[in-house]
């Protein structure tokens, strides 16, 4: 199983993680942090958060976020507890995205970020995010895109090389993934960074019509 794989990688790098990547980091999840718009309001829940980055960005704007991270990596959220140990007001858990141990429509806004392509079971894990998600919340994902040359050849070689490395995904077969999941895209883009990496983002609700059915049956 790749999740077991993705877990000992993980728990192997986090001591040196942050430094290694730090550009790469810091350049997705700025780009990550100034699309998805969070009220200041919301709770979040951040799905594969690896180190707590995208947590110490947001709080640097908002201290007082409310902000759950959860991932597979122990190693990873121990990172994480000590960059945010000053903010009662964040929490770290160790789940997979496939299985979230939240109750239904708990977090105003869920985000994953350069997590996807690692994911055993994309559907179930979309599908577990529309789940813990409020009706009126939405989810921003941030993911590499196939559709770039050398994002291409890198998928093809992690296959070969990376057992713990599930499948890169075009923009059209992420965005079938969602809408399959019966969630809405209501925003996306791709941003490219470096020679290497190109990304693709999208901003995804589920459909008010869905709501307003639900509501007249119960």
């Amino acid at each position: 199983m790749s999740e077991t794989v993705v877990r000992q990688q993980y728990d192997q790098m986090a001591h040196f993680y942050d430094q290694r990547w730090n550009t790469y980091i810091t350049k997705t999840l700025t780009f990550l942090k100034t699309w998805a718009h969070i009220s200041p309001q919301a709770t979040i829940l951040d799905v594969a958060c690896g180190t707590g980055e995208f947590e110490h960005l947001l709080l640097n704007d908002n201290p007082t976020q409310q902000i759950i991270g959860v991932d597979i990596s122990e190693n990873m959220l121990l990172v994480a507890k000590q960059k945010c140990r000053s903010y009662p007001n964040v929490s770290f858990s160790t789940a997979s995205a496939s299985a979230l141990p939240f109750t239904s429509s708990s977090f105003d806004v869920v985000v994953s970020a350069n997590s996807f392509h690692y994911f055993d079971d994309p559907n179930a894990a979309l599908a577990e995010m529309k789940r813990v998600l409020k009706p009126d919340g939405k989810l921003v994902i941030l993911d590499w895109c196939r559709d770039y040359i050398l994002c291409k050849i890198c998928d093809f070689l992690l296959k070969i090389f990376d057992s713990g490395h599930k499948q890169c995904y075009s923009q059209a077969e992420f965005h079938q993934l969602l809408t399959s999941s019966n969630f809405e895209i209501c925003g996306a883009t791709k941003v490219r960074f470096g020679l290497i990496w190109g990304l693709m983002l999208a901003t995804a609700q589920q459909p008010h019509l869905i709501f307003e059915f639900s509501q007249r049956m119960f």
